[in-house]
């Protein structure tokens, strides 16, 4: 909506837009002054006006528009942009607000940047998927070859069907069943880690995706760093002060402002006119004590920063007549302004001792170390733009009525300004290095004359219609020469527990690492050079702003020519690369260690995810902290959030949700790995045991001149897939390779995960061949050791299988772990104790050839060492086998487990 009226008295308010573009910081909104000035509220009813907006659009940081009041004479026209104007999903956060909603519904920019989320399916469930294709092909197959050796005699395709039927445990049915179970026991492992406290599993379908990725996008603010401001550093030229010295900066404050007391004292005139003989008298070589006073009162007074005072009653009343007798104490001052970094400038000028008590939109009050309160009368302020990349503001002091005009600002825009030194640049380098931001602060004194001038063009150039904000600067600039350098103050954002590590153990396990922020160029490359996201002795390519073809085709040239250097890229320069170079553009960034894509708007970073996935194929991760971060989340693979300052929206939109940013690399290198390793053995043993049954029945109607006879009766078939073999089968969950202490040590075990090879066709054909070697053998043996007495056949297949299957468990399994010992003997009893009461089912063919099962022969030895004997055949040479394999090419992590 468009902002009409505001309760404030200086007409403007705070809001919070920490769910629309991450920043937690408030941001100033200014109402239309024609309204503004309106006598009452109601009188808004009364008079006959228009709004002019643009068309709706995704873009949260610009708008333009015009208001017009049609009833007064003449006209009343008067411009609107951004800072007229309030987004849906912010927060109002002083004072009450009226205005002209412009935006509803599907057109407000929330709405527009926001994607609807897509289901997720991992990676493994599609290849899984495809192996049951594959053995749906091969149970057609079967039947249709059993049936051709028939002969295709009688009613064939009736055979047909039976065979189709009689086979169908080829299909895995309970493979789903197992994986989903398996699932939710991989997510409630993770619940209840205690080394990753607070962890949420909010899907259930996708736990094996965390041990698959190649990409991790990150978002910087509140996910890579706490969002918390701290002064560390102020250098003078001749002087640093760290944080150990800060006490003699408040003792040089402190002085200074004592010996003005005393001189103002001293003079008792009270009115001296300006001195302007200060600008043309030869520059002396001002003392360190005057220089910190200037470097301090500078700090103090160039910002954007309103103190705001929480009144301790808790009364929520007009405020408008407490103004006054609003208590200036300390301990209930807070202070807000549109960036964290301003905030930590001002806080430490009050901890050296000089505080900044009020501020509207024309004044401001300090306050001095021994309480007396200096008043500042703000003429005009210059805020921070992207372009500018600096802020300046021009103050009268009362008690002199010195004008002086202030500035500050990134190093690249302050150095051309100020006079000639020789120090600036190397300090800049010095700080960036340590990962502090830097600003630097200068200030020019201005006479009654000069500032009059430069007010009158200055009010003409923001009048015009065309080119405005060109002809504004151009004005502006007149002003920025031969600025008095004053100071270099370094703040540092502190980066969560752990980030180095973190990051350092995640590149190593062969992930690339994406920071997307909607932060400055100069804050992502800082963070990105203190959070080793980027090595020391990497290049920092820095892409420049490209608005057509022809740029973005010769800058992308002059990337391509660099070789392993981190590319730093801004959203509408990537943009224009994405319109006309996408493919090139996407192969080269791929390639790089480390990319960072600054002031990335919430839809650009989902697009970025949507176009890794479509050109790499591989698996991607997001993780973030704020509503800005959700479609991210939501687009990528593998969606993680952070509870963090800015809510919880982004860890309740996620698959994934943890506290701290370092909880990450447990997630992937235990976790994820375990479950991805564990899923693949527990789906392929599955599927090995429906094809040994239904190889079993091939081998067995073969025999029978293929007869269409089922060899089990279906209730053994029921218990054979449940009861028999369920417990040991999927206590292959619990299976785990290395120690999570190993897996963490050694992250590169989890570069061999993104290869794919625990579940592949390759290692499913082996599983085939296993099969089918295994059921023969089991069911040749029955028929070839049982000549007598043919009537047993079953009880001494099905018994040898059942063994079989415990066997196999027992060879997949990596680590033992108690519970798996108990459902082999588990599954075991069962079995043995079913033969008691299940005898009419172990006979051949239908129960009406009256064949059953008599105990007494379980009991024999022959019966025994005939069982024996088959299931060793059948196991015996799989046991050799995997010795020896471990024995020539052990996998990576027997390497490290001996």
């Amino acid at each position: 909506m468009v902002f009409l009226r505001t309760s404030d008295k200086a007409g403007s308010c705070f809001i919070r837009t920490d769910q629309l573009d991450g920043e937690t910081d408030w941001k100033l909104k200014v109402a239309v002054s024609c309204t503004q000035r309106l006598p009452a509220l109601g009188d808004l009813f009364s008079i006959s006006a228009y709004v002019y907006a643009q068309k709706p659009q995704m873009d949260i940081h610009s708008f333009e528009g015009t208001f017009t009041r049609e009833d007064s004479d003449p006209p009343v026209h008067e411009s609107l942009s951004i800072e007229n104007t309030l987004w849906a999903s912010t927060v109002v956060a002083s004072g009450t607000v009226i205005g002209v909603v412009i935006y509803t519904g599907k057109e407000t920019r929330s709405v527009m940047n926001t994607s609807n989320p897509k289901n997720k399916v991992g990676l493994l469930d599609l290849e899984l998927n495809r192996l049951t294709k594959a053995l749906f092909l091969a149970l057609v197959a079967l039947s249709v070859v059993m049936v051709t050796l028939q002969g295709f005699v009688g009613p064939w395709y009736r055979n047909l069907f039976r065979f189709l039927l009689l086979f169908s445990y080829i299909i895995p049915i309970s493979l789903r069943v197992n994986l989903d179970m398996g699932k939710a026991v991989y997510g409630w492992m993770m619940m209840k880690d205690e080394n990753i406290p607070g962890t949420v599993v909010r899907t259930s379908t996708i736990p094996e995706e965390l041990g698959r990725l190649v990409y991790l996008l990150t978002d910087k603010t509140g996910t890579l760093t706490q969002n918390e401001m701290v002064f560390k550093r102020l250098h003078l030229g001749t002087v640093s002060y760290g944080a150990d010295t800060m006490d003699e900066i408040q003792s040089h404050v402190r002085d200074s402002y004592s010996q003005m007391q005393s001189q103002a004292g001293g003079n008792n005139t009270g009115s001296t006119p300006p001195r302007k003989a200060q600008s043309s008298a030869p520059k002396v070589r001002k003392s360190v004590s005057s220089r910190i006073h200037e470097a301090v009162k500078a700090i103090v007074l160039c910002h954007n920063v309103t103190p705001v005072y929480e009144s301790r009653a808790g009364v929520t009343g007009e405020t408008e007549f407490a103004e006054a007798d609003q208590d200036f104490s300390d301990e209930n001052r807070t202070y807000q302004a549109s960036s964290p970094d301003e905030v930590a400038l001002v806080q430490w000028t009050e901890s050296v001792g000089l505080t900044l008590v009020s501020r509207d939109l024309t004044s401001m009050q300090l306050k001095t170390p021994s309480g007396q309160v200096l008043s500042f009368c703000i003429l005009q302020l210059f805020p921070f733009t992207s372009e500018s990349k600096r802020m300046g503001i021009i103050v009268r002091d009362e008690s002199t009525a010195e004008i002086t005009f202030y500035m500050k600002g990134a190093d690249v825009a302050m150095s051309p300004i100020v006079q000639y030194n020789d120090w600036l640049e190397e300090e800049c380098g010095n700080m960036a290095r340590e990962g502090l931001r830097t600003l630097v602060v200068a200030k020019k004194a201005l006479t009654e004359e000069q500032y009059q001038d430069f007010e009158s063009r200055y009010t003409q150039a923001k009048l015009s219609m065309h080119d405005r904000s060109l002809k504004v600067a151009a004005v502006v600039e007149s002003l920025e020469r031969e600025m008095e350098l004053l100071c270099l103050t370094g703040v540092e954002d502190q980066l969560q527990a752990d980030v180095r590590p973190t990051l350092e153990m995640l590149r190593n396990a062969g992930i690339k690492i994406w920071m997307l922020t909607g932060d400055k160029l100069e804050t992502a490359t800082c963070i990105a050079k203190s959070s080793h996201l980027v090595s020391r002795t990497q290049d920092i390519h820095i892409f420049r702003q490209v608005t057509n073809r022809g740029e973005a085709h010769l800058e992308l040239n002059a990337f391509r020519r660099k070789h392993d250097c981190a590319l730093v890229i801004s959203g509408d320069s990537l943009e224009v690369c994405l319109k006309y170079y996408e493919h090139e553009f996407v192969e080269l960034a791929c390639q790089c260690p480390a990319v960072v894509c600054c002031r990335c708007s919430p839809t650009q970073k989902a697009h970025i995810v949507t176009l890794l996935q479509q050109h790499t194929g591989r698996r991607t991760c997001a993780i973030g902290d704020g509503g800005n971060d959700v479609s991210m989340i939501q687009a990528a693979d593998c969606g993680i959030g952070i509870e963090g300052k800015e809510g919880k929206q982004a860890s309740l939109a996620a698959d994934f949700s943890i506290r701290q940013f370092r909880h990450i690399g447990r997630l992937l290198m235990v976790h994820g790995r375990n479950s991805y390793k564990r899923s693949a053995a527990l789906g392929q043993f599955v599927m090995h045991r429906g094809l040994i049954i239904s190889t079993m029945q091939a081998v067995f109607s073969s025999v029978f001149y293929f007869a269409s006879v089922p060899l089990y009766q279906g209730f053994l078939m029921v218990g054979y897939a449940t009861i028999y073999t369920m417990f040991p089968v999927f206590s292959l969950v619990l299976d785990q390779d290395v120690k999570p202490e190993m897996a963490m040590l050694y992250p590169e075990l989890y570069k061999d995960l993104t290869k794919g090879r625990s579940l592949s066709f390759k290692t499913f054909l082996i599983w085939v061949l296993i099969s089918i070697y295994q059921g023969g053998i089991l069911m040749y043996g029955a028929l070839v050791l049982f000549e007598s007495e043919f009537v047993h056949v079953v009880a001494i297949s099905f018994t040898a299988l059942i063994l079989t299957e415990l066997l196999m468990v027992a060879l997949t399994v990596r680590t033992w772990h108690w519970l798996m010992v108990v459902a082999e003997f588990l599954s075991l009893g069962c079995y043995v104790s079913s033969l008691a009461f299940l005898n009419e089912y172990f006979g051949i063919g239908r129960v009406s050839f009256g064949a059953f099962l008599d105990v007494a022969f379980i009991t024999t030895v022959a019966f025994l060492w005939k069982v024996s004997a088959i299931t060793v055949v059948s196991c015996l040479p799989l046991y050799v086998l995997k010795y020896l394999r471990r024995k020539l090419s052990p996998p990576s992590y027997c390497k490290l487990a001996s």
